[in-house]
C-alpha cells in the first residue's frame, strides 16, 4: 500500500525541520570540515590548566563531543537521504526488501530507510 500524498508532505515537513535542527546542533558543537562536504570537526577544548584533572576533563569533553557529533552527522545524513527519496518518489520503500515501510514506523522515525523486519534482521533481533 503506497503512502498517500498528504502523509508524504507531512513527513517532508518534519524532515526539513529535523534537518534544520540537526544542522544547528552540529554548528553549536563543531565547524564544517572544509575538505569533506557534510562533515564536521570538533575542536579540542583547552582549559588552560596543566594538571592531570584538567587534562582528563579536556579529554572527556572532547570524546563526548566527538560521539555527539558522529551521532548528529549520521542522523543528518539519514534525514537528507530521506528527503532525496521523497524527491525521487521512493520514500517509504524499504531499501533492503523493497516492501512498504509502515506509516507508524515513519511517524516514529521519518528518516527510516528500512522496514521493521529488515531492521531487526540487520541488528540480529530476529
Amino acid at each position: 500500500m503506497a503512502l498517500n500524498t498528504e502523509f508524504i508532505k507531512q513527513m517532508q515537513q518534519r524532515l526539513l525541520e529535523d534537518q534544520a535542527k540537526l544542522e544547528r546542533d552540529l554548528n553549536d558543537i563543531s565547524s564544517n570540515d572544509p575538505n569533506v562536504k557534510g562533515r564536521f570537526e570538533v575542536e579540542y577544548p583547552e582549559s588552560g590548566g596543566n594538571s592531570d584533572d584538567d587534562n582528563a576533563m579536556e579529554v572527556t569533553e572532547y570524546s563526548d563531543e566527538i560521539a555527539l557529533k558522529n551521532r548528529l552527522e549520521k542522523e543528518l545524513k539519514d534525514t537528507v537521504s530521506a528527503l532525496k527519496q521523497i524527491d525521487k518518489g521512493l520514500y517509504g520503500i524499504c531499501r533492503y526488501c523493497k516492501k512498504d515501510i509502515q506509516e507508524k514506523r515513519l511517524e516514529a522515525r521519518p528518516a527510516s530507510s528500512s522496514c521493521i523486519a529488515c531492521k531487526k534482521a540487520l541488528t540480529q533481533e530476529v
